[in-house]
């Protein structure tokens, strides 16, 4: 199934100037960009983003915090579709806690920071990237960051392997 899912390569990615190689791991994957912007967020619009339902399931606490991280720097948001893109993009990315991602993942190679030590310090998990984690999610996270007229179809040579 072709689906679509939201990618942000967070501030500390930008920050860092590991855009450009996360990026190519989508498209060495088969994956195709569809949209794609540099953004400044502000706190109300990363609380959109990071719902009620993060607070429900992690704590009002994390919810600010990871909201608060989203407006520190420029963000990458991009749209993503290829073949089960939100499950195979989610095992790219690796686990949300980086420490615990597996190495050849997004995370595990290119971060390490855990949940201890972030809390040690009261500071966000500075994992790099978000993607979202269901259809539901995806639906209403692409919505979210994109108009209609700034997603694109276009043909590529991995096409061709999908038939």
């Amino acid at each position: 199934m072709i689906e679509r899912t939201l990618v942000l390569l967070k501030p500390d990615a930008v920050q860092r100037a590991v855009m450009g190689r996360i990026l190519s791991r989508f498209e060495d994957a088969g994956f195709k960009v569809v949209g794609m912007k540099l953004v400044w967020v502000d706190k109300k619009f990363a609380l959109k983003h990071y719902t009620e339902e993060l607070a429900k399931r992690a704590g009002a606490h994390v919810r600010e915090m990871i909201a608060e991280f989203l407006t520190t720097g420029p963000v990458v948001a991009m749209v993503v579709e290829g073949v089960n893109a939100i499950e195979n993009v989610r095992k790219m990315v690796g686990s949300t806690e980086p420490k615990a991602a597996a190495p050849g993942t997004i995370r595990g190679d290119f971060s390490h920071m855990s949940y201890g030590y972030a809390d040690s310090k009261k500071v966000p998990v500075k994992n790099l990237v978000h993607a979202s984690s269901s259809k539901q999610d995806a639906a209403a996270e692409i919505k979210l960051w994109f108009t209609a007229k700034e997603l694109h179809s276009y043909k590529t040579v991995h096409d061709a392997h999908l038939l």
